[in-house]
């Protein structure tokens, strides 16, 4: 690359140390209490991410899950194959699509995964807590646009598109109720109204 285009050295020395340096830090905070969240099910993060990604993609190929869980191809089938040991998803192949295996959740694999996020605590998760102050002065967390537009960069549109769409899944999927998350059940007596109009 030019250099004029790139910037000089120094700068991306300064630049990349920045990100590797605060990227660490964000991780330890996140791994560990993601670690502390998911315990009492007897998940690890890899184990918990898989079974959130396949949720949310109501079945997912092992290519998916690598690519969007940011992990390698055989960290992705050896986890999945220790879920499946457990019951919480199966393998299987598409008709039209024979080179691919697939991961489906059972209803076991939904169920841990539901008590999970009716599991997790605010404020129990460091980086959450960290951000509060700036929710408190601007009134919302941060967007993160910049760091999106990295990431969109580095993995394409197309895994900036399904964690965004995870996160629209996610909001439409769970509501709150009594500082608990829990799956949204659409209201039955909305739909009967609507089938007899």
């Amino acid at each position: 690359m030019d250099q004029q285009l790139s910037g000089s050295l120094k700068q991306s020395v300064m630049f990349s140390h920045k990100v590797a340096q605060l990227s660490k830090a964000l991780w330890k905070s996140v791994e560990k209490d993601w670690q502390t969240w998911i315990k009492p099910f007897d998940l690890n993060i890899n184990e918990h991410h898989i079974l959130w990604i396949a949720y949310h993609l109501d079945g997912a190929s092992i290519s998916d899950i690598a690519k969007f869980g940011v992990m390698h191809v055989s960290t992705a089938f050896n986890f999945s194959k220790k879920l499946e040991d457990r019951g919480l998803l199966v393998f299987s192949k598409k008709e039209n699509d024979k080179r691919n295996t697939y991961v489906c959740l059972t209803n076991e694999g939904k169920e841990l995964f539901l008590q999970t996020m009716e599991a997790y605590q605010p404020s129990t998760y460091g980086v959450y807590e960290g951000a509060l102050p700036i929710k408190d002065l601007y009134g919302k967390f941060p967007e993160f646009s910049e760091i999106m537009s990295i990431v969109r960069h580095i993995y394409g549109p197309d895994f900036v598109e399904m964690f965004e769409d995870s996160l629209t899944k996610f909001d439409e999927g769970f509501t709150e109720d009594d500082g608990r998350l829990i799956k949204h059940v659409p209201d039955r007596k909305k739909d009967y109204a609507n089938e007899g109009a």
